[in-house]
């Protein structure tokens, strides 16, 4: 058997059973020696739910030894599988089994990757890394675009990369009964965006850039603007005309290079501008 097995006894019942049930879900595989598809049922369970230990237990009870814990569960005939949430049964499955049915079995409750990249978007914000909470948020959505969870993760990790109008239209395609706190702080966090993304400051820097477009200190302070409210579009397509228009300025160039990395990984707006880039240069 498998390392992360756990062999349910007398002893340890109550804790697996009753106790850390309520944490995680427990599947409890019932076999017997000489019932050779127990044992074969027990061997694909347990190499199947291996590397999810975060989310379940997987536990095994040997009908032979533990014959009373069996009784407990009234257990008629093996192979028999049953999944325990709070120390009651919820699901199971008895009888020979292929791979197809017992994955079915299991992908009812197992996490999917949309669960797991959800997890790392979420420690990303905790962590204040916007990027990558954005870059696991986006790979969730793309897997299951309908999920309210990971579209409020994906909108807020778009508000802290200066994706502000992703985040509107993503934050417009939430249902009424999945309009919950979490929504309402959303929507207070964009409305905040749109203001700074349009202050005083830069609205006095673009008058100054449209009377004077080839001043290149206005077009930096403009783009430096642009980029600690995250408007990055903004900031690149200034700095990438005033590149075009005059390739000796470094300053500009390296500015603009600066905006790119602070993209995250894979960013269209990242590869579009530095494909322009590269065919300015080269």
């Amino acid at each position: 058997m498998s390392s992360h097995t756990v062999a349910i006894t007398p002893e340890n019942f109550q804790q697996i059973l009753l106790e850390e049930s309520k944490q995680k879900l427990v599947f409890v595989d019932f076999w017997a020696e000489q019932m050779p598809e127990s044992v074969e049922l027990r061997d694909k369970l347990a190499a199947k739910t291996a590397g999810f230990d975060d989310h379940l237990i997987y536990a095994t009870v040997d009908c032979q030894a533990q014959q009373q814990i069996a009784m407990q569960f009234g257990i008629q005939s093996l192979p028999t599988a049953v999944v325990v949430k709070d120390g009651q049964p919820i699901d199971g499955i008895a009888g020979p089994q292929t791979d197809e049915t017992i994955q079915a079995f299991l992908d009812k409750h197992l996490p999917k990757p949309q669960d797991n990249l959800l997890a790392q978007a979420k420690q990303a914000l905790l962590d204040q890394d916007a990027n990558q909470a954005y870059s696991a948020a986006m790979q969730a959505y793309q897997l299951d675009s309908e999920r309210a969870d990971i579209k409020l993760v994906l909108a807020d990790s778009c508000l802290q990369v200066g994706k502000i109008d992703e985040a509107e239209q993503l934050l417009g395609t939430i249902k009424m009964v999945d309009q919950d706190s979490d929504y309402q702080a959303l929507l207070a966090k964009l409305e905040l965006a749109n203001q700074a993304a349009d202050s005083p400051e830069i609205q006095a820097l673009e008058a100054q850039y449209a009377e004077s477009p080839d001043d290149k200190a206005v077009v930096q302070q403009l783009a430096a603007q642009y980029s600690q409210v995250n408007r990055h579009e903004d900031a690149l397509t200034v700095l990438f005309r005033q590149v075009q228009k005059d390739r000796a300025d470094s300053e500009s160039k390296e500015l603009l290079l600066d905006v790119l990395k602070a993209l995250p990984d894979g960013d269209a707006l990242a590869t579009k501008f530095r494909r322009k880039l590269y065919t300015l240069m080269y």
